[in-house]
């Protein structure tokens, strides 16, 4: 599968390189791709989109929805749109208070299935989930063949059945995106980005 990653930065990287050894093949996607020098292949944005059969938004979270609408919206088709961003100010407060980024990506490409999922821990460990214990990782998204393509692509990197929970719809995405709060407060009275949440049942 080509899964074209918007973005190039340490989250875009991560994820490139455990898809990869998972033998998928990777673009990124950059503004200026002419300045990338990286071990993957980088395009343009709008050629990132049309030649990927599943995109992924790792661009910041901040100026994810304003760099995602400047790529023609026809260029995403019906492609499944996993987003990993978490929106924030530089203050560290929820850009989208009331609703969530993955919400105003689906509006803004209609025809899209955009799926939340691997934005409730640091990306080092959700893309090396066995490097702590049993935890979980949530997918949010209204179309149920969307869902099922990406729990494929996050069993590549070594999330089981069990840990992978499906929320609903699009609008369960404010549950992972608000928890970024909670992450924060926990990572500071841990003193360490590397744990979790697990749903215990």
């Amino acid at each position: 599968m080509q899964l074209g990653i918007l973005g190039t930065g340490p989250v875009a990287q991560l994820l490139a390189g455990v898809w990869q050894q998972a033998g998928h093949t990777i673009v990124l996607g950059s503004r200026d791709p002419q300045a990338k020098h990286l071990d993957y292949v980088v395009q343009s944005l709008h050629d990132t989109v049309t030649g990927a059969d599943v995109v992924v938004n790792a661009l910041a979270g901040s100026a994810s929805l304003a760099t995602i609408t400047s790529i023609d919206p026809s260029a995403f088709g019906t492609k499944t749109v996993i987003d990993v961003a978490n929106a924030t100010t530089q203050n560290f407060e929820l850009i989208y208070p009331n609703s969530s980024l993955a919400e105003h990506i689906q509006a803004a490409l209609p025809n899209a299935h955009v799926v939340k999922t691997l934005n409730t821990a640091a990306m080092t460990v959700l893309t090396q989930p066995t490097t702590i214990g049993a935890s979980s990782v949530f997918l949010s998204g209204d179309d149920a063949a969307a869902k099922a393509q990406v729990a494929g692509l996050l069993r590549d990197i070594g999330w089981t059945d069990d840990e992978i929970i499906d929320l609903g719809g699009i609008t369960t995405a404010r549950g992972p995106e608000h928890y970024l709060v909670m992450f924060a407060q926990l990572a500071g009275a841990l003193k360490s980005p590397n744990f979790n949440i697990r749903v215990v049942r």
